[in-house]
């Protein structure tokens, strides 16, 4: 093994078809790579393997049912998490549905729902492996980047001998590596602090001062950095599932945010503050709530901690310090001034107002400024795709 696996999250689906019994040992294999599984099994197979199984080899309780379970989502979640997700054995009708954008089940849902590599461990009748109809889907699908190990040929249910025999567990946990491996692994060795979402400043018991950022830009951030060899500590306001590894410091308003920032800060080589901070709070919360009924509140407010600008000022040599500009106007001018003003190697600036892009979006468009003037553009794409982009300006950044 060579630890590509170690610490990644991993979801093993599992579909109906004899060789599913396999699955159970590269399950297992997973498991003491390093990788955290969650086994995601179709209702097909059920009738060949018990999610009991799963359950105690694996790293999580099995799932099966895309509706009725505790999360509401599971398919989002469990795609947003992910690094890897491996089909082992893929069926024809996994492959199918998958190729044209089939979602009836939680793995098809998953599928659907994942940035992550996907390696799919194809395994059939040779007759079904041969149809024209599942070549044309796997041709599709390898077009699409979709990585495919197997099938091998050998002795296949019913005696019958040929192509489509599920490749050995032992193959398909080397490709597992093999997939990882190929993720840039640059930030091996560096720390990582990562904010993300947006502050809330209580007004009383009920009421708080906040903003619209979900959160989903910053985690993609502690996500991609995780994947890339940093370890990562991810200080957020909002619950939201994170890749396997990242240290999770969970806050709520700006002076927490302060206070968990700042004690971790002298130990992270890179520090990536996407977290939308309140600029001011009310100077004094009400200790019950605000009745309506007692008339016009009057809330006088004060600013908050300028977390950022402490951070440039107390920044150590060797150290990347990462701002991000939310702007509706000139996004580019306010964008530098402020990473001149707080003493930034590089700013992500946001205009907030374009469509598909800013606050709550799963799409964002950037553009990555550094203290020498170099920019690059980031074009309109998912909130994972900016989050390489923008690592990628940091790793430029450190080796210039």
């Amino acid at each position: 093994m060579d630890g590509s696996l170690a610490g990644r999250r991993v979801v093993l689906g599992i579909c109906g078809g004899i060789a599913a019994y396999k699955a159970v040992e590269v399950c297992r294999r997973l498991v003491d790579a390093g990788a955290h599984v969650v086994p995601v099994l179709t209702k097909g197979a059920t009738r060949f393997v018990g999610t009991v199984t799963f359950s105690a080899l694996a790293s999580e309780p099995a799932q099966t049912e895309l509706f009725g379970g505790i999360d509401p989502i599971p398919h989002t979640r469990l795609g947003q998490s992910t690094d890897l997700v491996v089909i082992a054995p893929a069926t024809a009708r996994i492959i199918g549905c998958y190729a044209h954008g089939i979602s009836n089940d939680l793995l098809t849902n998953t599928l659907l729902a994942t940035r992550a590599p996907v390696l799919l461990a194809p395994a059939m009748h040779t007759e079904m492996w041969e149809h024209p109809a599942v070549r044309d889907n796997m041709a599709l699908l390898r077009s699409r980047g979709v990585h495919v190990v197997g099938p091998a040929e050998g002795r296949l249910a019913g005696g019958d001998v040929g192509a489509g025999r599920l490749a050995d567990p032992v193959e398909i946990v080397a490709a597992a590596e093999r997939v990882l491996a190929g993720v840039t692994a640059d930030l091996t060795g560096l720390t990582v602090l990562v904010t993300a979402g947006g502050t809330r400043e209580p007004i009383d018991p009920v009421r708080f001062i906040g903003n619209r950022s979900s959160g989903k830009q910053g985690h993609a951030i502690a996500d991609e950095a995780r994947a890339r060899g940093a370890r990562v500590v991810l200080v957020t306001t909002v619950d939201r599932p994170v890749a396997s590894g990242v240290d999770v410091v969970r806050v709520a308003t700006a002076a927490e945010m302060e206070a968990a920032v700042l004690a971790r800060a002298s130990e992270a080589d890179v520090v990536v503050m996407a977290a939308a901070v309140a600029d001011f709070r009310p100077k004094a919360i009400a200790p019950e709530k605000i009745k309506k009924d007692d008339g016009l509140p009057e809330v006088v407010l004060e600013p908050t901690p300028d977390i950022l600008a402490g951070l440039g000022r107390a920044k150590r040599p060797g150290q990347t310090l990462v701002g991000f500009a939310a702007e509706t106007t000139s996004v580019a001018d306010n964008a530098t001034a402020k990473l001149r003003r707080k003493g930034l190697d590089l700013i992500v600036a946001n205009d907030v107002a374009a469509p598909q892009a800013g606050f709550e979006h799963d799409t964002n468009r950037v553009v990555v400024i550094d203290a020498a003037g170099g920019t690059t553009d980031v074009p309109l794409m998912d909130k994972r795709g900016v989050a390489r982009a923008v690592l990628d300006a940091v790793v430029t950044w450190r080796n210039r």
